[in-house]
């Protein structure tokens, strides 16, 4: 089968080549990919892994093969899953527990979506407690994560504010649920009960600075590659907030990640949930669209097809 496999020496980073079948372990099912999703934190690694290194986390396609313990779905069952890595390929062994059954009316494209950023998105906004009349501020807003988030919380009652790199990024964001948008975290109104900040740098000093007493800022990146001083005087004003570090992987069970995955598919099923495709293309031109990610060109998600 073909496989994007990692080439770090070479002018493009990765490169179409035969490899092996997938060979399952007893609670994994062969997915036939049809469509799978890029992450920044993916493509970080290209440069640092060796030679041959199979990447890929978001998936979405059709069973080939059932799990051998009987867990997951059947064979046929279309389906979305969160892979360890190995899924930018025609087929993929996938873990039974972190996978969901889809609809008819949910495409593998909209799906390849939600493994990694609609669960990102998920559990930060549950991170902030009941959200109902409350205030919610979200870094990155027109990225992946910041797009779910935005629509996540709204749905659970906060008033929004977004903010984003540059004024265009902010384009469809009121139509999600934001009911501001702003170019810079110290341009926000107001404080905020749950902040969701993945920026870093001055960006997470900003955020302090906005936290309500008692507040949540939720930390899960640090795009700007920058250092945030920190000292005591900084919570000055914000008595009981507590800043807490956010990793996908250590978020929970991979059982809960398979219902959470089913929740977030009856979101988009129901309506309630827009997976926001900012670039769709074929798998073989991954550069193409790794080069727009990495230039913040894309808002929302890169998904690319398999053909």
């Amino acid at each position: 089968m073909l496989a994007l496999v990692n080439t770090p020496s070479a002018p493009i980073p990765v490169e179409l080549r035969e490899v092996a079948e997938p060979q399952p372990a007893a609670d994994e099912a062969i997915v036939e990919v049809h469509a799978f999703s890029l992450n920044r934190g993916e493509l970080a690694l290209l440069a640092s892994r060796p030679e041959g290194w199979r990447p890929g986390q978001d998936i979405a396609g059709v069973v080939v093969q059932a799990a051998a313990d009987g867990s997951g779905p059947k064979e046929g069952t279309r389906v979305v899953a969160l892979v360890d890595g190995a899924g930018w390929a025609q087929r993929v062994a996938a873990p039974t527990a972190r996978m969901a059954a889809l609809p008819d009316n949910v495409s593998f494209a909209s799906a390849a979506t939600l493994p990694v950023a609609g669960l990102t998105a998920l559990r930060l906004v549950r991170l902030g407690g009941s959200l109902l009349g409350r205030r919610a501020l979200i870094t990155g807003a027109a990225g992946g994560v910041g797009r779910f988030a935005v629509q996540l919380a709204a749905l659970a009652g906060a008033e929004v504010t977004g903010v984003v790199g540059r004024p265009e990024r902010a384009i469809g964001l009121a139509e999600r649920g934001a009911t501001a948008v702003v170019t810079h975290i110290q341009e926000a109104e107001g404080v905020f009960d749950l902040i969701l900040e993945s920026v870093g740098g001055s960006s997470l000093a900003g955020a302090i600075s906005k936290v309500a007493p008692g507040g949540t800022i939720a930390v899960f990146g640090n795009t700007s590659r920058e250092e945030t001083p920190l000292s005591f005087v900084n919570f000055v004003g914000h008595a009981g907030a507590r800043l807490v570090a956010f990793f996908i992987y250590e978020s929970g069970t991979p059982a809960s990640m398979g219902v959470d995955l089913a929740t977030l598919v009856s979101l988009v099923a129901s309506g309630k949930l827009t997976p926001e495709i900012g670039l769709e293309d074929s798998w073989r031109n991954l550069s193409r669209a790794a080069t727009a990610l990495r230039d913040r060109d894309v808002n929302g998600k890169a998904v690319l097809h398999i053909d």
